[in-house]
């Protein structure tokens, strides 16, 4: 917490208009930013260390995992030298390809994949990232060079 008593757990996520995703960070109850859904929509500028919570795309394949949108984000190198870990949702219909978008981010951003979850997530992955995001803010350097 901050001096104000705010949480400092800041993140940045993207749901499609399924709102899977978006439904799952509401539970959370945490400050966030919602990435633009639409590609051709300017893409949100990172002004402090966050954790990126996405869905998985195409069906687990490797070649369209990671949605559009978070590639444009993600292509910003101000925006990846502030991620500080990936919170990946999808489908576990997809076998070995659930939740491979994390992955994917996680290798490609040198950060870590700190949970997955199915779909919108369960009451318990809910408390589950709450409280591991708390305790993960207290442990990460907010500094942009960490």
């Amino acid at each position: 917490m901050d001096r104000d008593g705010g949480l400092l757990a800041k993140l940045i996520y993207f749901s499609s208009t399924s709102n899977n995703t978006h439904r799952f960070v509401e539970k959370l109850g945490l400050d966030c930013v919602r990435l633009p859904v639409h590609t051709r929509d300017e893409t949100h500028l990172a002004t402090e260390p966050f954790v990126l919570v996405v869905p998985t795309y195409g069906g687990g394949n490797d070649g369209g995992a990671v949605p559009k949108q978070v590639v444009k984000f993600l292509n910003v190198e101000a925006n990846r030298n502030l991620i500080r870990g990936v919170i990946a949702a999808g489908n576990t219909n997809f076998g070995d390809a659930f939740c491979l978008a994390g992955d994917i981010i996680a290798a490609k951003c040198r950060t870590q994949l700190l949970y997955r979850v199915e779909l919108m997530g369960t009451p318990e992955d809910v408390e589950r990232v709450r409280t591991g995001l708390e305790i993960f803010w207290k442990r990460t350097p907010s500094r942009q060079s960490a």
